[in-house]
């Protein structure tokens, strides 16, 4: 369900305001010709002071963060909000049942696999399985990344069938590819939504509305990628770190969700916003507490 799109500094804590300089390719190994030189110089030290800047923001995130409540990241949180992203992926709190689960569904996104729903089409399963195949060589997977490479950003299965759905399923019941997929899950995405929430001011249920956006929508540059997604929502709501209402932000944020999901996807089920996060904001739960009860996709689920 991801969007296609170059995965935007997926491991790395974003900061809205942080500016990246990328040189050229190959600019840094060509040699400079003597009217270049100058400006060869400043662009180096542009860079330079780029990196210190970022390497100073971070350091202040980090100390922000290090003096707030766990939230999400707290162990029991952080296993609820991956039992309410499993009910709206794979209709199931048992997340740990979908390491195996493998499915086109005809979402333009190729196969959807795993607890998260990776997907061929949207780079992040490919990534999955490169980050895998370093650490393990002669894993099962490992001869389709040809074919996963060539696919990505697609929803062809051009290289893929007959045999990787059941190499997946294979390869699912390997201990070492089960944690490759939660590590995967938690660099990608859970970290990430969990640091920028926390920076934006948000609470534990504000977190877990990051991370479903994030699984839901991908971490691409696109416009309808999480990044674009919460622009929109700054032009319309301040966050609680800019001294804006929590409650206010987050209804604003579920609205420009769900007009993004429904534009992509006109006949879409959108009962992961209105049914669950509508429901938990609405009640006021903004430390996402049990006993929670929701619906999703006409399933009724609870968790005490």
């Amino acid at each position: 369900m991801k969007r296609a799109g170059v995965l935007f500094l997926a491991g790395v804590p974003v900061v809205a305001t942080a500016v990246y300089f990328v040189l050229p390719s190959g600019a840094a190994d060509a040699p400079a010709a003597p009217s270049s030189v100058s400006a060869q110089s400043s662009r180096d030290d542009a860079k330079d002071r780029a990196e210190q800047d970022h390497e100073r923001q971070r350091e202040k995130d980090d100390e922000i963060i290090a003096s707030l409540p766990p939230g999400l990241a707290a162990p029991a949180k952080g296993d609820l909000a991956h039992r309410l992203v499993s009910s709206a992926e794979h209709s199931t709190t048992d997340w740990r049942s979908t390491y195996g689960i493998i499915e086109d569904r005809d979402d333009d996104c190729g196969y959807t696999a795993g607890i998260i729903g990776f997907c061929t089409g949207t780079h992040d399963l490919l990534t999955l399985v490169e980050h895998y195949t370093e650490s393990r060589p002669d894993n099962g997977l490992a001869r389709y990344l040809p074919a996963l490479r060539k696919v990505d950003g697609t929803d062809s299965h051009e290289g893929l069938d007959p045999g990787f759905t059941d190499a997946w399923k294979a390869e699912s019941e390997v201990p070492e590819f089960r944690a490759a997929q939660e590590e995967e899950r938690d660099r990608v995405y859970f970290e990430p939504a969990v640091r920028l929430a926390k920076l934006d001011g948000l609470g534990t249920l504000g977190q877990f509305v990051y991370y479903d956006a994030m699984v839901f929508h991908g971490t691409g540059t696109d416009e309808n990628g999480f990044y674009a997604l919460r622009e929109r929502v700054l032009e319309r709501a301040g966050t609680p770190a800019a001294g804006g209402s929590e409650k206010a932000y987050l209804d604003a944020f579920l609205d420009v969700r769900r007009a993004t999901m429904l534009a992509r996807y006109p006949d879409r089920d959108t009962s992961r916003i209105d049914t669950a996060q509508r429901r938990f904001l609405q009640a006021g739960n903004l430390d996402l507490d049990t006993p929670l009860t929701w619906e999703m996709y006409g399933d009724s689920y609870t968790l005490s």
